[in-house]
């Protein structure tokens, strides 16, 4: 289990949801690298994290979970072997892609595939904004495209300033790149 002293106080609890039930964006510390936020089904918030980012939506973002519940939805309407395979690396710093043929996450998340990237993830304050949400959140790393994602809240600033909704205050995890990528009906990773 990630260390307890980084997850959200009540207040910041509070003020997660209040910032994404209006539509903001965020940014968070994640496993490995700060992340940018939404809800995700709120498409004008998604379109501004892909604006700020400068990403084509065709490409897709990751949905981040603070417990296998928030995504039941999504892995009980696919064979129990994909299931288990998920349940293998949850919670971790793993983003399985799990099939989503009946489009129940939106295309602006999903991007032009018909799977869906979700992580549970172990790191307390993203845990903690997924709970305090009541939801998964769109979870992408915190950079402009081309530029490499931010592993400091300095760099955060540097990259969005003023155009984001809050700064979540907490460290990183301790890994040293982004999750890791595995499709689980192939068992390819790619990345």
């Amino acid at each position: 289990m990630a260390d307890e002293r980084h997850s959200l106080s009540s207040w910041q609890q509070l003020m997660a949801r209040r910032v994404l039930a209006a539509g903001g964006v965020i940014a968070y510390p994640t496993e490995g690298v700060w992340g940018l936020g939404c809800d995700p089904w709120d498409r004008q918030a998604v379109e501004r994290i892909l604006h700020l980012k400068q990403r084509p939506e065709a490409k897709g973002m990751i949905l981040v979970a603070s417990s296998v519940d928030q995504v039941a939805f999504l892995l009980e309407r696919i064979p129990a072997s994909l299931r288990d395979q998920a349940l293998r690396h949850w919670p971790g710093p793993v983003t399985c892609l799990i099939p989503d043929p009946d489009g129940q996450v939106p295309e602006w998340v999903r991007g032009k595939h018909n799977t869906i990237a979700v992580r549970v993830s172990d790191h307390p304050v993203v845990r903690s904004l997924c709970e305090a949400a009541g939801y998964p959140l769109v979870s992408t790393s915190c950079n402009p495209a081309g530029r490499p994602p931010a592993r400091t809240s300095w760099q955060v600033r540097r990259y969005f300033n003023d155009r984001l909704d809050w700064l979540v205050p907490g460290a990183l995890g301790g890994n040293r790149q982004p999750s890791r990528i595995l499709d689980i009906s192939s068992g390819t990773w790619l990345r």
